[in-house]
């Protein structure tokens, strides 16, 4: 290196050297790690070469000793490999790996938050107690969006992200396997922030007439696929991920021993693979999709950009800006909608349906304990026929045209009520 001044080798692997790049006349060791392509550089802190030859004999035993014993050789700051990490997830979502919203997030945590609490502290300080005691620091320490207490689910996405650096640093042999966080997360006591039947009418006309007010052919086209984009998501039940990996040869009709046509779609997840079923409906949506899509193959993306190509974001700034437009992208609880509200939907209406929560697990890839956990205020909607069986005023009623059922009797917009149209539109933002 340029640098590099006065280099002496003291044996294979150990050299000492003076720098060109500083002021003072002190000596610095290298040590080349065992069986890698790596090197620990240190000061040795003194101009004279007997006592630097000695400190760097000194070094070469400690980095020996500490692999022997698996202790981390490089102690760094944890706003050092959380810039480290950041800039990772970074590079993945700018391949597509992770979506831009997902970086985002995590670059928040990471300064807003995480630095705050652990960021000048060595890495190889950071102990099981200090990940376990952050709930207790956060409350302490910050407010929620509504100014009251911060949510579970915050603390909780915070803490993964945590430990999520802590593992980086293991790879990286900065820290021990053992010094990564174990145990589980707290859970999040909040509701999912569903769509009610009526705020999913509201959506659905209002980005009907969106759509109408495209200023261009492009705008015209992102709206039109942002739409039933939304449509597909609330009548499948699938998770994002599931849709950026959404292929054409995955999806297929079927026919039903009664005659009824219906859409098997074949999804994978990060590293999960499995099949569900929707109504003829998505059939019709992903067919608008294909008439004016530029990659129609087999093997070519579902859901695409202007130009063809696989979508990063999954039009989360167009869906944003749809929601926001609508006035639902908060939720009663004051709750930021995302994308993944979508899935939150579908399955809220199939649980109102009465839908069984076995199969309902099957179809969305998930467990049977999560949807009873998440969605639990729905069984008394569901099963209110036999809780209010023998009331008096309760009148069971074989059949009926109204109520729940017939309401929201499918996801489908075209069950929806046809409402006011006159709402203003804003530019879409191109994936």
């Amino acid at each position: 290196m340029a640098f590099l001044a006065d280099l002496q080798e003291l044996k294979p692997g150990l050299v000492i050297f003076r720098r060109t790049d500083v002021q003072h006349r002190n000596w610095y060791c290298r040590v080349r790690l065992p069986n890698a392509d790596r090197y620990k550089t240190t000061s040795l802190k003194t101009s004279d070469i007997e006592t630097a030859k000695e400190r760097a004999y000194d070094q070469d035993s400690d980095v020996r000793f500490r692999l022997k014993h698996e202790v981390p050789l490089f102690n760094r700051p944890f706003s050092e490999i959380a810039k480290d990490y950041e800039k990772y997830q970074k590079a993945r979502a700018e391949a597509g790996e992770i979506s831009m919203h997902r970086w985002r997030v995590i670059e928040s945590h990471i300064r807003t938050q995480l630095n705050r609490y652990v960021g000048a502290m060595q890495i190889t300080l950071i102990s099981q107690d200090k990940w376990k005691t952050y709930p207790i620091w956060r409350q302490a320490n910050g407010k929620g969006r509504s100014g009251g207490r911060v949510s579970d689910g915050t603390v909780r996405d915070e803490m993964q992200t945590f430990r999520a650096i802590m593992g980086w640093a293991a790879s990286k042999n900065y820290i021990k396997e053992s010094q990564v966080p174990k145990g589980k997360l707290p859970l999040s006591k909040q509701r999912r922030e569903e769509f009610t039947p009526q705020e999913y009418r509201k959506l659905h006309t209002f980005a009907r007439s969106w759509i109408k007010e495209a200023k261009n052919a492009q705008y015209d086209w992102y709206r039109n696929i942002a739409y039933n984009f939304v449509l597909i998501m609330c009548n499948t039940g699938m998770r994002p991920s599931e849709a950026k990996n959404l292929r054409w040869r995955d999806v297929q009709t079927k026919t039903h021993r009664d005659g009824q046509s219906f859409i098997v779609l074949n999804v994978r997840g990060k590293a999960k693979f499995r099949s569900l079923v929707a109504g003829a409906s998505v059939g019709e949506y992903l067919d608008r999709i294909r008439k004016i899509s530029k990659a129609k193959g087999p093997d070519d993306a579902v859901f695409t950009n202007w130009k063809g190509e696989p979508t990063k974001t999954l039009y989360y700034d167009l869906i944003e800006t749809l929601l926001e437009d609508s006035k639902l992208l908060l939720s009663s609880t004051e709750k930021r909608r995302s994308i993944y509200c979508f899935r939150h939907t579908y399955a809220t209406f199939r649980l109102t349906e009465g839908v069984d929560v076995y199969f309902l697990a099957k179809q969305m890839g998930t467990s049977v304990q999560m949807i009873e956990s998440h969605y639990g205020h729905i069984n008394p909607v569901k099963n209110a026929e036999r809780i209010l069986m023998g009331l008096p005023g309760w009148t069971p009623i074989a059949s009926s045209t109204e109520g729940i059922g017939a309401q929201i009797d499918s996801v489908s917009p075209e069950a929806s009520s046809n409402q006011s149209r006159k709402h203003r539109g804003r530019n879409p933002s191109s994936d």
